[in-house]
């Protein structure tokens, strides 16, 4: 009998298969599982077999993350990092320390603020000035729609009250006019041109930065969701093409190319050359992203009916629809036609509609050609169109972590959808009553990375440090190994890694050992885990402490 490389002892082994079947042992031969059982895989171990006594620590297929952005992830980890600050002053503070401990930048640049840190979401330049009054900065916000810049920068970038609001985006205002420091979607590239570009280095040093992290929460491959210039921020796909050539790429990782939605069919040929180009390794790009709408909380998402005001009644405002739905239909049919994935930004409902429509329209030309065609984010989605997932072999791109009572929702969303929308939220449960294929993803830096903190709000629809204990819309829970095979096999699905995401003879040996079992265990504990040891094709590359 050949002798194994390395074995697992002791379980619990949790395959993800769909029986659900457990074992107490696994064997791993190169970079493939060779044996999956009880007692008899010992019979594998060798005089050179490394052997892991779990010790009824719990072994998984390795987590995977279906909508992520490492390389912008990992190049703001080295800048004004505001993620987890709570309202103006401790940001300001943050700030003005990280101003001083960098006096050499031209730029101060980050991201990670709230909106519910400010009055209606908008920081003002005001506020910027009077920390850094030198300097322009420009911060992004934590959903990464928005921006907030301070008076210098605006100079810079010569926007007065007599600047017109891009198409694809607001430039807020005070009363006169004057910008007023908060920039939203499409306006944001108005600062952000002028903004010194990160490096091919510094965006090859943050992707490893971001690889480090990711393998550290049991993530062996993901989805980057945005290959292209979007909003004056650099394409990463240098980044990922030189790390994968140099050895140093050790995640699995598929690219969605960045659909303009300045421009129509003729950038087609464009992201053919594009795939061809940026294949290399564990890196593939045959994904294209397509951002059809906004945000709730800057009310540009596009929504079936308006959005409400303050008081209560309805306002002129749907939300933005950034390609228009007719051609959208042509767009995908080409793309779908020609192989590609399509990667849909599909947040408010109307959008929801009109990229399922566009998959409609695919299927109905090309027939079913395999193309794993998802749509990410669905914050919002119309009762009518949950059961359309399932037959149009639409996945459900889910982020779970947003699925919560906070500030955000509670103060920026519900109010503005009222009752019986603000119901049609992030509706997991329904999705997969209904049939539909669940994939995971983060969509970090726009919120933390953690597969376990996104298992445990799919699972409660309550986060880890809540103290309230409002549970959001509880029908949408998700049972925890659903939850689970939607950030492992739903992820490997749509990422395209049919031989990952459960632990099968054959499969990659992309595994994940954590502190303890979350399927046995209480749910309320599920954040309480910790990721020990992190395995891509059979090697290490996490392990902790």
């Amino acid at each position: 009998m050949t002798q194994a490389d390395l074995v697992f002892t002791r379980g619990p082994v949790h395959t993800g298969d769909a029986a659900r079947t457990r074992a107490t042992g696994l064997a791993v031969t190169g970079e493939r599982i060779t044996a999956v059982g009880h007692d008899e895989v010992r019979g594998l171990i060798g005089p050179k077999t490394e052997v892991v006594d779990l010790a009824g620590k719990l072994l998984l297929p390795g987590f995977q993350d279906a909508h992520v952005h490492a390389v912008y992830g990992g190049v703001e980890l080295a800048s004004c990092d505001l993620t987890g600050t709570v309202g103006a002053a401790e940001c300001l503070e943050r700030i003005r320390a990280y101003a001083e401990a960098n006096p050499g930048p031209a730029w101060i640049t980050g991201s990670g603020w709230s909106l519910e840190g400010f009055d209606g979401g908008r920081p003002t330049r005001q506020l910027l000035d009077s920390v850094v009054p030198d300097r322009p900065v420009f911060l992004t916000n934590r959903d990464h729609h928005g921006a907030w810049v301070n008076t210098r920068a605006l100079e810079l970038a010569g926007l007065t009250r007599d600047t017109p609001d891009p198409a694809d985006g607001r430039i807020e205002r005070e009363g006169d006019g004057t910008p007023s420091g908060t920039l939203q979607e499409g306006a944001t590239a108005l600062v952000a041109r002028l903004v010194p570009a990160a490096t091919t280095a510094e965006r090859v040093d943050g992707l490893l930065r971001a690889q480090r992290l990711l393998h550290s929460l049991g993530i062996t491959g993901w989805q980057d969701a945005l290959l292209g210039e979007f909003n004056g921020q650099p394409d990463p796909s240098d980044a990922y093409l030189a790390a994968a050539r140099s050895g140093a790429l050790t995640a699995r990782v598929t690219g969605a190319l960045w659909w303009d939605r300045d421009r129509g069919a003729e950038q087609i040929p464009e992201l053919v050359a594009r795939r061809s180009e940026l294949t290399h390794g564990r890196f593939r790009a045959g994904s294209v992203k397509i951002m059809q709408d906004g945000i709730a909380e800057n009310f540009t998402a596009a929504m079936t009916s308006p959005y409400l005001d303050g008081c209560g009644c309805a306002t002129a405002n749907s939300g933005l629809s950034f390609v228009d739905p007719a051609a959208l239909r042509g767009y995908v049919t080409e793309l779908d036609a020609l192989g590609f994935q399509v990667h849909f930004h599909a947040l408010g409902d109307r959008a929801v509609r009109e990229a399922l429509d566009a998959v409609e329209a695919a299927r109905t030309a090309n027939g079913w050609r395999g193309t794993r065609h998802h749509l990410a984010h669905l914050q919002v989605v119309h009762p009518d169109d949950i059961p359309r997932f399932a037959r149009l072999g639409a996945i459900a791109n889910i982020q779970p972590l947003w699925a919560a009572h906070e500030p955000q929702m509670d103060e920026l969303t519900i109010p503005f959808l009222g009752a019986e929308r603000a119901a049609w939220q992030y509706p997991f449960g329904a999705l997969q009553r209904a049939g539909a294929t669940l994939a995971a993803g983060s969509d970090w830096p726009v919120s933390s990375p953690d597969p376990l903190a996104g298992l445990h709000v799919a699972v409660n629809r309550i986060t880890p440090e809540a103290t309230d204990g409002r549970i959001f819309l509880p029908e949408q829970r998700l049972d925890p190994a659903s939850a689970l095979a939607a950030y492992t096999a739903g992820a490997a699905h749509v990422n395209g890694h049919d031989d990952a995401g459960t632990l099968a003879v054959g499969h990659l040996a992309d595994l994940v050992v954590l502190d303890r079992d979350i399927l046995t265990g209480p749910a309320g504990e599920i954040a309480d885990a910790r990721v020990l040891r992190t395995y891509v094709g059979g090697e290490l590359v996490h392990a902790a402490g």
